[in-house]
């Protein structure tokens, strides 16, 4: 049994198929259209000729920046905008012919660290995706944990925990309200506030390279965006206690991250001691796609 899985993103979508062990067999990307129609037509497209390659019917999951809404049943939230307020799942079936699973590109990305990747043999998995933006998703025991409102897993869109003086009231997010998470841990937050403070690097590489040189912007910086982080982390460790955090997008790949960030848990988590385990992925920018694909189960069926 294959199985194929597509990451809608907003500027290209990537497709993966693999057989019943996980091995890829095929992969291919297009350029996302810009409306609901054309994204439809281009799935089935790529559906199509990936089942001519492997010369049967698979099963097909697909990871969206957004959420299919479990009272609604339509696309919320997605900042590839032309999904909202459409029935994505059941039209892509009528299309296709069988059922279709839709889930948050996050949750796509915890999932396919459990199955296969850094979360692999743990029970609970929070993949936290630390990008432009920044997201997370939940997988319990290799499966998304949506939860009622299919929005489990938005730590994002929480406010910033035990917040400073000097952090209250400074940053408008996209949803509405202020001071989210995302607004200070992000690549974009993080960079902001080392603007703010009178750093001039202009990338998040730019920065930590200055930082390795001792600049002393780039190190403020970095101090006040790893104790946010850890801050942040704290939160979902004392609610969830994950067995393991999986971290994900750009700045996942600054190694520091790994060194610094375990040092610090303790100070915010409840008992003043943390063994969570704070692991890089393993399948990068794949994760999404194969996450998608791993939403049928171990079995591919349905």
């Amino acid at each position: 049994m294959y199985r194929i899985g597509i990451d809608l993103g907003g500027t290209k979508i990537a497709l993966v198929a693999m057989d019943a062990s996980g091995t890829e067999v095929f992969r291919k990307q297009t350029p996302t259209p810009f409306t609901y129609g054309e994204t439809l037509a281009i799935i089935v497209e790529l559906v199509n000729e990936t089942e001519a390659f492997l010369g049967q019917q698979a099963s097909v999951g697909i990871g969206i920046p957004g959420i299919l809404s479990p009272i609604t049943q339509r696309v919320k939230n997605a900042n590839a905008t032309w999904l909202n307020g459409h029935p994505m799942d059941s039209d892509l079936a009528k299309l296709l012919q069988r059922p279709v699973r839709i889930a948050n590109d996050a949750n796509c990305f915890a999932v396919s660290e459990a199955v296969d990747g850094a979360g692999a043999g743990k029970h609970l998995v929070f993949g936290v995706i630390l990008g432009t933006g920044c997201g997370a998703g939940v997988a319990i025991a290799q499966q998304v944990h949506q939860g009622g409102n299919g929005i489990g897993g938005e730590w994002g869109h929480n406010p910033l925990p035990w917040m400073r003086a000097d952090e209250f009231n400074t940053t408008d997010c996209f949803c509405g309200n202020r001071d989210c998470i995302e607004t200070f841990v992000s690549g974009t937050g993080f960079l902001r506030d080392y603007h703010q403070a009178g750093g001039d690097a202009a990338s998040v590489p730019e920065l930590m390279q200055l930082m390795s040189e001792g600049d002393p912007f780039a190190t403020a910086a970095f101090a006040r965006f790893i104790d946010r982080l850890a801050r942040a982390l704290a939160h979902v460790i004392n609610t969830l206690d994950p067995d393991v955090l999986v971290l994900g997008g750009g700045l996942s790949n600054i190694d520091t991250i790994y060194q610094r960030l375990p040092l610090l848990l303790p100070q915010y988590v409840l008992g003043r001691e943390c063994a969570t385990p704070v692991v890089k992925n393993r399948h990068g920018a794949a994760s999404g796609m194969r996450g998608a694909a791993w939403l049928w189960g171990p079995d591919g069926l349905y």
